[in-house]
């Protein structure tokens, strides 16, 4: 199985004079961007192109064509490695990914199935319990949900799918989690 590859990526954080603890002369440092990958909420660390200035919340295209703005893609970043700033946007920024991109998680809602005998992907979602997780199962079979609203107001007292969908990814992120749903390792 090929892994999967982020086309674009959303920049959390820019560092146009590299990272501070870097001890080298300022003439040798080189600008550093951290970023999150739309797709698979990959965290990324990004060097653009000389003279590039990336804004918080720009998405660059990080795929396998012609670049504009980035120079190359430095490797995976662990959560634990993100710059302060880069923390305080990661949830904001995920929050707009799973808004824009709702559709993609209502199916993840039409489509969850069982992980064993004893847990359903559903459960994996933070404040969803067996309870929830029969009513999803048992209205999903009378028509599929259109909208995380749509979710809200045929399943009964249905805490914010959207909420505990970010909740999910920003746990995934943390690596802690034996089952991943959303983000790629």
């Amino acid at each position: 199985m090929e892994k999967a590859r982020e086309e674009i990526a959303i920049v959390l954080d820019f560092l146009p004079n590299g990272y501070p603890f870097d001890d080298r002369p300022s003439y040798m440092k080189n600008a550093v961007a951290q970023a999150i990958g739309k797709e698979y909420f990959v965290l990324l660390e990004l060097a653009p192109k000389k003279g590039i200035h990336l804004q918080p919340y720009e998405e660059v295209y990080i795929g396998e064509g012609k670049r504009d703005k980035v120079h190359h893609i430095m490797g995976k970043l662990p959560i634990t490695k993100l710059t302060a700033t880069a923390k305080n946007e990661l949830e904001f920024v995920i929050k707009e990914i799973v808004k824009k991109s709702e559709k993609r998680f209502v199916e993840f809602f039409n489509r969850a199935q069982p992980l064993s005998t004893r847990m359903h992907q559903l459960e994996l979602l933070p404040g969803l319990g067996k309870k929830h997780m029969w009513q999803i199962v048992e209205t999903r079979r009378d028509r599929e949900f259109e909208s995380f609203s749509d979710m809200k107001k045929r399943v009964k007292l249905m805490p914010d799918p959207e909420k505990a969908v970010i909740k999910r990814i920003v746990l995934e992120l943390h690596g802690n989690e034996k089952h991943r749903i959303f983000v790629d390792a």
